[in-house]
């Protein structure tokens, strides 16, 4: 992914675990935020201990921690 839009994920990220408290909640705002800003389809992936294999568009893949949780965003499809 390009620096710019790794910074958004991450502003983007903190701004959900701010307003959300529930690990769900708060993938589904940043997939909901990814897919309004630069269409569909986007997963995000939240979690303290998680394996993942998957398939993913050319630059458009992130995975970066916050505090401890790990993010892990993508677009596919």
């Amino acid at each position: 992914m390009k620096e710019e839009q790794q910074k958004e994920a991450v502003n983007i990220a903190i701004s959900a675990f701010e307003k959300n408290n529930v690990e769900k909640d708060v993938a589904e705002r940043i997939k909901k935020e990814f897919d309004k800003r630069h269409g569909p389809t986007w997963h995000c992936i939240i979690g303290r201990n998680f394996g993942s294999f998957v398939t993913h568009e050319t630059n458009h893949f992130v995975y970066f921690y916050l505090d401890q949780k790990a993010v892990l965003l993508f677009k596919s499809g």
